[in-house]
């Protein structure tokens, strides 16, 4: 067990912060029950690439627990927590992370967890990937494949796939139903504004809520909005989603005709630049602007940083610009939002999303031989439905079952 993290003493509130999830989180601890006897990980090399704060810490010693060797470091540089990497590594996993690192430390530690060669990964945004494809080949020899977390990081696998590049087959855990369902939404929706009512201390009801994108993420940060009381605009550039959210009983349009009526915007599109500075430079004074995309390139910070006139602290997590004598206000450096600045996602939703990131790299330790390397693969539907009844078990609630005729009914086209 090796690890490079801030402070070891930092232990025993990591392990309570531990514990208080595992408590939340019924189905991850059924699985580790199961892992404790069964061992289906016994000697099998993990690495894993993701948020290192309480819920992916307890999936790591889930994943210890049924035998797995593992490397563990983080997928941003502001959402580590170093009393949770602490236990982890008092735990006896060998972890890579440090709240605040620079970003060549960032790399650095994404590629000390995978100096193991590893026969399975576990990303969340696509950089443990990519380091294997550009700068550690040498360390892709093992693997079997992977877990992608997050949409960004699958489109990144996509375009790889598209281009011929993808050594090893990759599961998109993200759009299996008990992730992006419920934690994109749900998760999401709760979480960024955890994170913004909390380093704002502002109300949001009878704000103008400005929301970039109308995916699952948008549409739970929309949905909270709306609950709050918020005015809700939301910006798209698919027709379709467009139709979507005006259905849903928002006002739509483009972003330079939003950018002067919001009072808070966020952005969740995965894509560079969703609001540039001439967006900015629109927005009327003590406007605030959060990320909840994956990587901090949602909100021109480059430009805005090199463009302002003036720069402050206004709050602890956020900073101020001056733009043509107004003052707007980012969040978490432009950041994921909710985890930056914040704990994240609620334990009972990770419950599902982690549940769906062991089964599938236990299906890949069961099937790789099977499967095609250089491919995206679904998650498969039995792995989907096996959480969701557990998670009804969980709140002890009964749904109904078809009947032989139903079924029988179904299954017929001749009726």
């Amino acid at each position: 067990m090796k690890y490079e993290i801030k402070d070891i003493a930092l232990a025993p509130k990591g392990h309570q912060k531990i514990q208080w999830v595992k408590d939340n989180m019924p189905v991850l601890s059924r699985l580790e029950e199961e892992f404790k006897i069964t061992r289906p990980f016994e000697n099998v090399k993990i690495s894993l690439s993701i948020h290192m704060e309480a819920k992916t810490a307890y999936l790591c010693k889930v994943l210890a627990a049924g035998g797995a060797i593992l490397s563990a470091t983080g997928s941003n540089v502001l959402s580590t927590q170093d009393d949770v990497v602490a236990a982890l590594a008092d735990s006896g996993i060998s972890v890579f992370a440090v709240h605040g690192e620079s970003e060549e430390d960032y790399f650095k530690h994404i590629e000390m967890a995978l100096e193991q060669k590893s026969n399975i990964i576990i990303d969340d945004g696509g950089d443990l990937v990519a380091m294997l494809h550009k700068n550690r080949k040498d360390l892709a020899e093992e693997v079997w494949g992977g877990c992608e977390e997050t949409t960004t990081g699958i489109v990144r696998l996509k375009a790889m796939e598209k281009e011929g590049l993808l050594k090893f087959p990759m599961i998109a855990v993200n759009d299996a139903d008990c992730k992006h369902l419920f934690d994109n939404r749900y998760g999401t929706g709760q979480s960024v504004w955890d994170s913004i009512m909390r380093n704002t201390n502002l109300v949001v009801a009878g704000k103008r809520v400005v929301v970039a994108g109308y995916g699952w993420c948008s549409r739970g940060i929309a949905m909270r909005a709306a609950g709050l009381g918020a005015k809700v605009i939301v910006t798209e550039i698919n027709p379709i989603k467009a139709m979507e959210a005006k259905m849903d009983g928002f006002d739509v349009m483009p972003m330079k005709k939003a950018a002067p009526l919001g009072d808070i915007f966020v952005t969740a599109t995965g894509c560079v630049a969703t609001i540039d500075i001439e967006d900015m430079k629109l927005m009327k004074d003590g406007a605030i602007l959060a990320n909840a995309g994956h990587f901090n390139v949602e909100i021109d910070m480059e430009t805005l940083e090199s463009t302002a006139s003036d720069k402050r602290e206004s709050r602890p997590n956020i900073m101020g610009y001056k733009l043509d004598g107004k003052w707007i206000h980012v969040i978490a450096e432009g950041r994921l939002v909710n985890i930056a600045a914040a704990d994240g996602h609620p334990a009972e939703i990770m419950d599902l999303s982690f549940a769906v990131q062991a089964l599938s790299a236990l299906y890949i330790k069961e099937n790789y031989k099977e499967l095609e390397s250089g491919k995206v693969i679904e998650v498969p539907r039995e792995i989907d439905e096996k959480i969701a009844r557990r998670r009804l078990e969980a709140w002890d609630i009964e749904i109904d079952k078809l009947s032989e005729e139903q079924e029988s009914y179904l299954n017929s086209w001749n009726v």
